[in-house]
Parts: structure tokens; sequence; C-alpha cells
């Protein structure tokens, strides 16, 4: 079982940066976990949870439209860590973030939150203008 746990929330102003972190217990130690994928999702109030990234253990990652060109996605294996950093803050940033873990779909890291099997409790960023 992988245990996830978000950090690095806050409030920030429109046109900043901030940035997650996400330490799992696991991080693809074993051969089958070499497809162990981790993302973000994010989910704003009265909105469905929207997906903003993923990386798999070996580098692999994609990034939604949303947020294309102004997250960046970078892993810490050793430490078993996926950060998250969004710049050019933006009002609509503004939501619980969480992160997930999973495996790779077609060798690629699935944008549906259905996919993912383990959760962290989330931590909330919110964007003023």
């Amino acid at each position: 079982q992988v245990q996830l746990v978000e950090s690095g929330g806050g409030s920030a102003q429109a046109g900043g940066s901030l940035s997650l972190s996400c330490s799992a217990s696991q991080y693809g130690e074993t051969y089958a976990d070499s497809r162990r994928c981790v993302g973000w999702f994010r989910q704003a109030p009265g909105k469905e949870r929207e997906y903003v990234g993923a990386v798999r253990r070996d580098g692999i990652r994609n990034i939604a439209d949303s947020v294309l060109g102004r997250a960046i996605l970078s892993q810490d294996k050793d430490k078993h860590t996926l950060r998250l950093q969004i710049n050019s803050l933006r009002p609509d940033d503004t939501g619980m973030y969480s992160c997930a873990s999973g495996q790779d779909v077609y060798g690629d890291c699935p944008r549906q939150s259905r996919t993912y099997i383990y959760w962290g409790q989330g931590t909330q960023v919110t964007v003023s203008s």
C-alpha cells in the first residue's frame, strides 16, 4: 500500500509561484512498480476534480493544457517525492491539490482520476488577484 502526504499549499498572489510536494511511502522499488505513476489533481469548489500532471518512475510525464508552460514536475526518487511548481499563478489555479498513485496505461500516465488507487489528503491552494 502506498501512503501519500502533500505539503506546501497556502495563499499566493496572482502572477506568483507556488511549490507543492508529495511524499510517498513507496516509489517503485519493485519491477512491477516501475510502471507506477504519481500525479497531481486539483478541485475547485463546485467543480469536478481536474488533472494537473503526472510522472512515471522512469521520468515519462504529461501535463494538463491548463497549466502547460506554467507547471514544472520534478521527482526525487531517492526521497520518494514528487514536486509540482506552478508559475504565473492565476485565480483559477485555486483549489484543493491532491497527489495520487497508480499505474501507467499503455505506457503513459493516465489523466483520469478513477485510474489512480492511492490518494493523499490534499493541500489547499488559494490564489488571489
